[in-house]
């Protein structure tokens, strides 16, 4: 399993991380398209009464936190470069 993490999942890793932000336009797709937040986590209820709660499962997805840091790199980018107010997007 190790090695299929080294010469599979290492390389996109690397290549999620090296992606740089360069425009306004695909700062803003990318706040929108990926959620501030894990979007699985749910509770399920019945008359006001929860039954079953489902845990965020985002820890599972192997580039979760390459995915997040995209998407901060896009907040600090239209913050920073384009001085525009982001909480929009929080």
């Amino acid at each position: 399993m190790k090695r299929f993490n080294n010469i599979l999942i290492n390389p996109v890793r690397q290549w999620l991380e090296s992606i740089e932000i360069h425009h306004p336009k695909t700062a803003k797709w990318l706040c929108k398209i990926i959620p501030a937040r894990c979007p699985f986590e749910q509770e399920i209820k019945f008359f006001d009464r929860t039954i079953a709660s489902i845990p965020p499962l985002c820890k599972l997805n192997p580039f979760y936190d390459q995915i997040v840091e995209i998407r901060f790199k896009s907040l600090v980018y239209l913050s920073d470069q384009c001085g525009e107010d982001i909480t929009l997007y929080c």
